[in-house]
């Protein structure tokens, strides 16, 4: 019997440089949709933009669908590492900071826009599965917040946590696809006011 042992470093050698490749695709691919955002192209045509070939972009991602959401959940996990989210900001002060992190990333803001948009189209199951993912974790988040500035009386008491949590997030996205198409729209300051409304007297 032969020992398969002699071509395990191999293969492990070979499965660590595979990871390592598609993180530097992710890496150039990430630059790329900040700086041009989301406009409607092919893979192929992003492939040539991140310097890569087509085959190599389809190798990793498979789809462009799934490169998309790739590319954003990895520059979300990095502005998360970067900006640890602060524990006793309300949910509407939490998206007002996510707000003015967001104005210097507009390229990466269009691309969340658009993958929520697409979730909503048939046959998009990856975009689809992204997006009902994330507002389920980000409900779920929230309302435990409001939950406990509520108990801290920082917070109306009067309010379903779950659909304040649900209010906070879908004013916020809506701001900030108003803020998209019209830079003049104050995102922040209308959170703000968001806030106060919820604020305990």
């Amino acid at each position: 019997m032969t020992d398969p042992s002699p071509g395990a470093p191999r293969a492990r050698g070979r499965y660590a440089k595979g990871i390592a490749r598609r993180q530097e695709i992710l890496d150039k691919a990430i630059e790329v949709f900040a700086r041009r955002g989301s406009k409607k192209t092919t893979l192929r045509a992003i492939a040539e933009e991140v310097g890569v070939t087509h085959a190599a972009l389809t190798h990793y991602f498979g789809s462009l669908e799934e490169l998309l959401v790739a590319v954003y959940r990895e520059s979300e996990r990095r502005t998360d590492d970067e900006h640890p989210k602060q524990s006793d900001l309300s949910p509407a002060m939490m998206m007002k900071v996510s707000a003015e992190e967001n104005r210097t990333i507009p390229g990466l803001v269009q691309l969340y826009s658009m993958l929520v948009t697409t979730a909503l189209e048939e046959n998009h199951p990856v975009a689809h599965e992204f997006a009902t993912q994330r507002f389920s974790r980000l409900r779920t988040e929230m309302a435990g917040r409001v939950r406990a500035m509520q108990e801290s009386g920082q917070l109306r008491d009067d309010l379903d946590p779950s659909l304040v949590a649900a209010l906070v997030i879908a004013a916020s996205d809506g701001l900030q696809t108003q803020w998209l198409l019209d830079p003049a729209v104050d995102h922040e300051a209308a959170l703000e006011m968001l806030d106060r409304l919820l604020a305990r007297d």
